[in-house]
């Protein structure tokens, strides 16, 4: 299938793919010397070998080298860019050095923007980079062994949370499974905890797989397995080789949240998680409720319809008196991971083919950082010196605008195709600092591969092709809308603002040119977001045939190389401010978009209150509200709600000491959260869970002063704050009544 794929001939792409086509390599490791171990997987057979590997360092003139008695080799690039030699040495400890040096000679720390000398700090990227190699070359995603973990943990009475830190608590149950179908499972009513550990490592040892899988991995698996492991003096020994397992704190930005996890490194593996697949997954889609992995399942369609399911808050009660019924549940687990896995990592996997990173940092590194490792890539191997990154300029961006508010029946959409890129290629709007012209060929080639790609999602024979030329279209994709981006990159070394404020500028003015035609043919524009138009076509337009003839008029009067494509048709629309709306589309389902209407910090209740009122609202059903808020009313004076529709849950970032002093300092006002951890006899930690819900009487409240721990809500003597809650309901209705 892949060699296929190879008569394309995108795979030859040296500039994109790298200049060493080795095949079936699936990790690299640095040995902490001047090698690296390179590991194979040829017919399910690992084998690895080491390379000698000579660090380098980027350097503007030789001169910053005068006085340091080293060994190196200096080569002269050519060109004249800023960083005109290439410094190659011995050890990555000899680089160090060199690095010390260079900060005592200049004053400038490697990661100053204006210092005469540029390096990489991650050995492996390095590597990679100066050879040309990348991993996963020959192979499919199917030939990677990929296994799955995930443990279920104890949590002592009267806390809602289970902390490996904490005596009480404990796993007990680590379930595993890889992508050969294999499944085993650890129980802690047949091993003691250390054992369990202990059967642990032997078992992915003996699998022996090139990538660990988990939902929330990071965060919470090994963290907990790493800090009972020492509890115990158990050796993680899980990496080949039997190297221990090594970790450190990391922080990941995703959209605009700033992620702080622990990140986990296993010598010859890879570590996916699909919690962060899934946030990654979400930043376009916008659909996801939560990112918790029963509900990630149940989005892709992977939950098996016996799935066990089990409340989090009775993991424990299952643990004591249905310890098989908790086996059922750390299995389906494992298979869920390992299913939506196979949906969102597979075009990192492809990623990884391309750019020299390994699997796991293809994932977690950003889409302009790659792109710019292409480059210096390319210019390294060429002989060529390479420029700084420039002044960093603020530019224009997109056009965003809104023209109706309210319920509007018969919408479409229009989008053009890949907006910027094509704007970037029509009008050749390019890095003028990069002199070969490797901004220009890179985008064109990725445009002409993913059309390729498409073209054989539609001919593939099998599900797996499908899915496999379907995860190159995507990843074709994601680059491409990427290097609009890449243009604004403040660390791009090839990145250039003048350009990117042409491209923005040039998007403006193709948008409005957009408007101004569908306005002179009796179409009403709603919603303008960058690169698409959501508008209402005349009333004589009535057949979906009709409707693409008039993206088809409207693409026409479009500059060549710009293209556009109906990219949805809606039974109604609730357009309520730029960039949040609502849509309804022909199944009657609705989708929200927008942080004003989705937004996470919403009680359960306010969320399904405003779905159902969106619902009525775009079928037309104004009249159906009040019923709606008084149903809800009566529900919620009847105390007829589960906790879960109005507990609010929080973790503790900072200890109970450091918040207490911050409020008396008045530098922070109080939290429910960390009140009641406060109150309690418990001894809460930083990273423990709280969730709680309001008390009293009166609408208005201190919530901090007025909560209680949703431990303590009683369900034969409820005493939630029904004014409270009912104010926020009816706050909810009167903020969307002008719209009914």
């Amino acid at each position: 299938m892949d060699l296929k794929f190879e008569k394309v001939s995108f795979h030859e792409n040296e500039i994109l793919f790298g200049r060493d086509s080795t095949p079936f390599i699936t990790a690299v490791e640095f040995d902490g010397g001047n090698a690296v171990e390179i590991f194979y997987r040829k017919n399910n057979r690992v084998t690895s070998k080491k390379e000698v590997f000579k660090p380098f360092v980027l350097l503007e003139e030789t001169i910053y080298l005068d006085g340091w008695d080293g060994t190196y080799e200096a080569k002269r690039l050519k060109g004249d860019a800023y960083y005109k030699y290439l410094v190659l040495l011995e050890s990555w400890a000899d680089l160090q050095l060199l690095l010390k040096y260079f900060k005592k000679r200049t004053g400038a720390t490697p990661a100053s923007l204006s210092a005469p000398f540029f390096y990489l700090n991650d050995p492996v990227h390095q590597y990679l980079l100066i050879s040309g190699q990348t991993l996963f070359k020959g192979m499919l995603f199917e030939d990677l062994s990929r296994l799955q973990l995930d443990i279920e943990t104890y949590c002592a009475e009267g806390y809602e949370f289970s902390n490996p830190y904490r005596d009480e608590d404990r796993i007990t149950l680590i379930s595993l499974s890889d992508s050969s179908g294999w499944e085993h499972v650890i129980s802690g009513r047949e091993h003691g905890e250390k054992e369990m550990l202990e059967v642990m490592v032997e078992q992915i040892n003996l699998r022996d797989p090139d990538v660990i899988e988990g939902h929330n991995i990071f965060n919470f698996d090994l963290v907990y397995i790493e800090a009972r492991a020492r509890r115990y003096k158990v050796p993680l020994t899980i990496g080949r080789n039997k190297q221990a397992i090594k970790s450190h704190s990391s922080r990941l930005n995703i959209a605009e949240r700033t992620i702080s996890y622990k990140k986990f490194e296993v010598y010859g593996r890879h570590i996916v998680d699909t919690y962060l697949l899934a946030q990654m997954y979400d930043v376009t889609a916008r659909n996801l409720e939560s990112y918790g992995l029963k509900n990630v399942a149940r989005h892709f369609n992977v939950a098996s319809s016996d799935r066990t399911y089990i409340d989090p808050d009775k993991l424990s009660w299952y643990y004591d008196n249905k310890p098989d019924e908790l086996i059922k549940y750390g299995l389906d687990d494992v298979r869920e991971t390992r299913a939506i896995s196979e949906i969102l990592s597979q075009s990192f996997y492809y990623q990884t083919r391309m750019f020299p990173y390994s699997f796991q940092n293809a994932i977690i590194r950003g889409n302009a950082t790659k792109i710019n490792s292409l480059f210096i890539r390319e210019y390294v191997n060429s002989g060529h010196s390479i420029p700084r990154t420039p002044q960093t300029r603020e530019y224009s961006g997109g056009y965003t605008d809104m023209f109706l508010q309210g319920v509007i029946s018969r919408v479409l959409y229009c989008d053009v195709q890949s907006l910027y890129p094509s704007i970037m290629l029509t009008f050749k709007y390019f890095p003028k600092v990069d002199e070969l012209n490797i901004f220009h060929s890179l985008l064109s080639d990725l445009k002409d591969f993913r059309l390729k790609a498409k073209e054989m999602v539609l001919t593939a024979k099998t599900k797996s092709e499908k899915m496999y030329f379907d995860a190159l279209q995507s990843t074709f994709k994601v680059l491409i809308n990427s290097f609009y981006g890449y243009l604004g990159f403040a660390y791009g070394h090839f990145s250039d603002f003048e350009e990117a404020n042409r491209v923005t500028a040039k998007g403006r003015e193709i948008i409005k040119s957009m408007i101004e035609w569908l306005e002179d043919n009796d179409c009403k524009v709603i919603e303008i977001d960058t690169d698409g138009i959501y508008f209402v076509p005349p009333g004589s337009v009535k057949k979906k045939k009709d409707e693409e003839e008039i993206i088809n008029e409207l693409s026409s009067t479009l500059p060549e190389g710009i293209k556009l494509e109906l990219a949805g048709r809606y039974k109604a629309m609730f357009s309520y401010k730029i960039k949040n709306y609502v849509l309804l589309d022909y199944d009657d389902k609705i989708l929200i978009k927008g942080s004003g209407l989705r937004s996470r910090g919403l009680e359960l209740f306010q969320r399904r209150f405003m779905e159902e009122m969106f619902l009525y609202l775009l079928k037309g059903e104004g009249g159906k509200m009040d019923a709606l808020l008084d149903k809800y009313e009566k529900e919620l004076v009847g105390h007829k709600w589960d906790k879960k529709m109005f507990i609010k849950k929080e973790t503790l970032k900072e200890s109970l000491a450091i918040y207490s002093e911050k409020v008396s300092k008045k530098k922070r006002s109080g939290a429910a959260a960390y009140e009641l951890a406060l109150k309690s006899e418990r001894k809460y930690q930083p990273g423990d869970q709280i969730s709680y819900y309001v008390i009293g009487d009166k609408s208005r409240v201190r919530v901090f002063d007025n909560c209680k721990l949703a431990s303590q809500w009683d369900r034969e003597e409820p005493d939630e704050n029904v004014e409270y809650y009912k104010k926020k309901l009816n706050t909810l209705y009167e903020k969307f009544k002008p719209f009914f």
